[in-house]
């Protein structure tokens, strides 16, 4: 399939031009030198299935989104060989001003010896004409008067961001040297203009991650002092650098990638780390699941794919990633058993589908781990503590039991022979949640699954929220294991 993605910007307000587009019968039919040809059987000019005709091109309706000023239209008669043909057009509002961005993508299949020809025609003939006509049909309405004004129109809904044009000034938090949670220090900082293929993002909600206490102690070497914690925040974009296609002043965006640095309340973010928050999704709640998120979505289905009836064990099941895995192994139809260190930990594990929540200070779980298990063992282990429960994690096996080592927080793993794996015939797995999400697609395909997760009723809210300026304690309530679930740090 080739794919072909052109935008502009209108100079008229998002309601106008929606108004002119959304109407099948008159909007810009493929291709535009052709007249514009009469709705089929009667339809209604915005009803999805309605069919026109203009020459020998029949094109289709074939969605029509209100509420995000979209549509789909597909070719079903075409003297050329476009197989397969679909385009959806977009709109969006600039917040700066009263201008419309208009994203056209088309999609189609032909002969190799045609592509490149029909490539050139279907960007130029089809897409560039189309926005000429439209770009012209809003000239003439406004001269006449009769096109609507930003200010006799509803916008409830439009983003509150403004375009920014030198430095912004930002709080953030600095780690002066590797240490404990005394060396984070606030600070003030100037935020440049976004860099070719950055977006320049004003941060509402900051997640608080393990990994964020690896970097400071110098654990894992993703930052060099002195230098910015922090792997993941939602916000809204504020402007964007040359090469960046898909994102506009004023969109919601939730990013769980390196570098470190997300500890502010501005930051620049290259484009292909970032995602659009669905609507439904408030920025504290996109915030707190995303990196945790997104970790339990490859360890449930890309490191093993859970299936019904699996016998799971989830270490640390109160936390964070702990009750998204519970929770999202349970939906999956797996026996959930789980460990945590209070009874009040044990009470809100279950509450998340954890079957058979084992209270346990990482090093004495394998007794009731057989006892529930009536001595099988468990068919995965996804083991976030490390060196302290490494080998106990093993025992708790069944024969052909996968043992997922994602995190260290009792410390590395310690040497070991391989070779007590074959006692099992189990399999050991150390994955890096970020060679996963490396790829853009990829990244977006698993985002979108743990949005699908949380609009059906996956809990994924923060539990603690702690300003900015407080990370220190933030971090010191993490190690201290006085947290549960997801936490965020708010700007």
């Amino acid at each position: 399939m080739v794919e072909i993605v052109r935008s502009t910007v209108l100079d008229a307000p998002l309601e106008a031009v929606w108004q002119l587009l959304r109407d099948f019968a008159t909007a810009v039919p493929i291709p535009v030198a052709d007249a514009v040809g009469a709705l089929e059987g009667g339809k209604d000019a915005a009803s999805v299935g309605a069919s026109r005709i203009a020459g020998p091109w029949r094109e289709r309706l074939i969605e029509l989104d209100e509420r995000n000023h979209s549509l789909r239209t597909c070719l079903v008669d075409s003297p050329l060989p476009l197989y397969g043909y679909v385009a959806r057009q977009q709109l969006r509002r600039i917040t700066d001003g009263e201008g419309t961005f208009w994203q056209w993508r088309a999609s189609f299949a032909t002969d190799p010896y045609r592509e490149a020809d029909l490539v050139a025609r279907v960007a130029d003939e089809v897409i560039a004409a189309g926005f000429a006509t439209i770009r012209a049909r809003v000239a003439r309405t406004r001269a006449s008067s009769s096109l609507p004004s930003v200010s006799r129109v509803a916008r409830a809904s439009a983003p509150v961001a403004r375009r920014e044009e030198g430095p912004i000034e930002t709080s953030l938090v600095m780690v002066s040297r590797h240490g404990g949670p005394e060396v984070l220090e606030n600070a003030q900082a100037n935020v440049l203009p976004p860099g070719p293929g950055q977006v320049r993002v004003r941060q509402t909600a900051i997640g608080l991650n393990y990994i964020d206490v690896y970097c400071r102690t110098g654990a894992y070497p993703l930052l060099t002092p002195p230098g910015t914690p922090g792997m993941e925040a939602a916000g809204q974009v504020i402007d964007v650098g040359d090469g960046v296609v898909g994102f506009l002043p004023g969109d919601r965006v939730v990013y769980a990638a390196p570098p470190v640095g997300a500890y502010a309340g501005v930051r620049n973010v290259t484009a292909d780390s970032l995602v659009i928050i669905p609507d439904g999704i408030d920025d504290e709640t996109a915030a707190a699941a995303m990196l945790k998120g997104l970790s339990a979505e490859y360890l449930l289905n890309r490191v093993h794919r859970v299936r019904a009836g699996d016998r799971v064990l989830v270490h640390s099941a109160a936390g964070g990633v702990g009750l998204l895995l519970c929770q999202w192994a349970k939906k999956l139809g797996a026996v959930v058993l789980g460990t945590v260190s209070t009874p009040d930990k044990a009470r809100l594990a279950r509450e998340h589908g954890c079957d058979y929540p084992i209270i346990s200070r990482g090093t004495d779980f394998l007794k009731p781990v057989q006892d529930a298990t009536k001595g099988k063992g468990c068919d995965v282990v996804y083991d976030g503590i490390g060196r302290a429960s490494f080998l106990e994690s093993f025992e708790a096996l069944a024969p052909l039991g996968h043992l997922v080592s994602y995190g260290q927080a009792s410390g590395a793993l310690a040497p070991f022979d391989p070779a007590i794996l074959s006692r099992k015939s189990a399999s050991l797995s150390r994955p890096v949640l970020f060679h996963y999400t490396a790829n853009p697609e990829t990244l977006r395909a698993m985002a979108a699954n743990l949005f699908a997760a949380i609009g059906e009723g996956l809990r994924a809210s923060p539990r603690q929220r702690y300003k900015l300026s407080d990370a220190a304690r933030a971090h010191r309530d993490l190690e201290g294991r006085r947290t549960v679930g997801a936490s965020v740090l708010v700007p």
